[in-house]
């Protein structure tokens, strides 16, 4: 029995592995694992999105600084503008953008294009809208991957959470994924191998908005000199060493070529 489950899952992944994103010059061309649907994974997302602002607002942390909140969303709209290069269903996405007052280093795009930045990123760093949008751009990326939908699959078929009856689409997988949603969104790190997808895909998007791509090296330059003294949440699996900042020269090298900035 259990080498026939162990062949019906490889069975499995491999019919439900695709391609989520259009390949650009940042070449990110990668089959992915999918045994949740998009629309799951984002109505899961946008419920934690909201609960998430729920509790800022009741502590008055929520948009408190408007001039800084204009910024952080003109820099984003002009990114979510440009997303549908890579793929075409995020025109239709249910944005959001938001900005939490608190002295934290991190930013995040949750499935379905729900953004938030934290004011101490900004301020801490002092970054330039070409850095903020490097920044948003490469949180951004993770969401048109679908990298929490990824995960939320390998996380699903290495625990089992999906069973034979899920395996023959009998039963509700929706049950497995509430149950690792918050883990997957939140609290479990992007993988070496995605946050170098988002590296690369967030800065041929600030290419196609029309913002320096030199601020790849600058602002990954900003963290990594930061995170000795104030731990940054983006660096957490994905330090800001030679390799990172040599792959980002390159790419940009090449972008500006192809986009004329």
């Amino acid at each position: 029995m259990k080498k026939i489950f162990t062949t019906l899952t490889l069975a499995l992944a491999l019919s439900a592995c695709t391609n989520s994103t259009n390949v650009g010059v940042s070449n990110v061309n990668r089959s992915q694992l999918f045994l949740f649907s998009s629309d799951e994974i984002n109505a899961e997302a946008a419920n934690l999105y909201s609960q998430t602002l729920s509790e800022n607002q009741s502590k008055h942390t929520l948009n408190t600084d408007k001039a800084l909140y204009n910024r952080v969303n003109k820099v984003a709209q002009r990114l979510i503008a440009k997303a549908p290069f890579f793929r075409e269903d995020a025109k239709d996405w249910a944005w959001e953008v938001n900005v939490i007052n608190a002295d934290i280093l991190n930013a995040w795009c949750l499935p379905g294009g729900k953004i938030a930045v934290y004011s101490g990123l900004i301020k801490d760093l002092k970054l330039t809208d070409d850095e903020l949008a490097v920044v948003i751009g490469h949180e951004i990326a993770h969401a048109l991957r679908e990298h929490s939908r990824e995960q939320a699959s390998s996380q699903a078929l290495t625990q089992g959470a999906i069973g034979i009856a899920g395996i023959f689409g009998i039963g509700n997988i929706g049950v497995s994924l509430s149950n690792i949603a918050s883990n997957v969104f939140i609290s479990l790190p992007f993988s070496r191998a995605h946050e170098t997808e988002a590296d690369r895909i967030g800065l041929e998007l600030c290419a196609l908005a029309g913002f320096n791509v030199d601020a790849g090296v600058s602002v990954w330059q900003k963290m990594s000199q930061a995170n000795s003294d104030k731990p940054i949440e983006l660096l957490s699996t994905h330090p800001s060493d030679e390799s990172r900042i040599s792959d980002l020269e390159r790419l940009s090298s090449e972008l500006k070529l192809q986009y004329k900035k």
